[in-house]
């Protein structure tokens, strides 16, 4: 029997239930899509703690310099042992693991010129953010921006077709509106 069930459009969780996905949620999405708001957001309605994979990925007190690969790897095979999670990030090395973990996925999707300007916005604007690094500052980063316009189209098609191969249930929102109306359907509070 599968395990799988999808709701998938541009509205919203349609049918699917907040408690559907279970106890350890995975969020996955480009940059600046939002989920580290959403991871947030689902930790604090259901109890769930709340995993920033760009927390891991990075060492604190720095300019988002990145852990030793290896140090990554067990921090974030350590995370995904708990009982209950909700874990933020793509981070596509480990997200063989972590699929076999989760009881639930959540894929984000946004436009690209979306990204970017809640990257800048951000960057610009914003002292503190949920899923920021201990000690760091966001500034903007000509590799953020070229990852944001260059890389992430193809990661957004790679990503896809994971999400489509997953036998867990799953969220697809679609758009930013989908988004908003998620946060409605499951009475979240940002």
């Amino acid at each position: 029997m599968t395990r799988s069930r999808q709701w998938q459009g541009r509205k919203g969780p349609g049918t699917m239930r907040l408690e559907h996905l279970g106890d350890r949620i995975c969020i996955l999405g480009p940059s600046n899509s939002g989920k580290s708001t959403l991871a947030v957001a689902i930790g604090r309605k259901r109890g769930l703690p709340v995993v920033h994979l760009d927390q891991l990925f990075h060492l604190p007190d720095t300019d988002w310099v990145p852990r030793p690969r290896q140090e990554f790897v067990a921090l974030h095979d350590e995370a995904i042992q708990g009982e209950s999670w909700v874990m933020e990030g793509n981070y596509s090395v480990c997200m063989p693991q972590r699929f076999e973990r989760a009881t639930g996925v959540i894929l984000l999707e946004v436009s690209t010129a979306l990204s970017l300007w809640r990257y800048i916005r951000r960057c610009l604007f914003q002292s503190e953010r949920k899923g920021g690094l201990a000690g760091g500052r966001d500034s903007v980063k000509w590799e953020m921006l070229h990852h944001i316009v260059v890389v992430t189209p193809g990661n957004r098609r790679r990503y896809a077709g994971m999400f489509e191969g997953l036998d867990l249930p799953r969220v697809q929102l679609a758009s930013a509106d989908a988004i908003r109306r998620c946060y409605a359907d499951w009475n979240l509070s940002l």
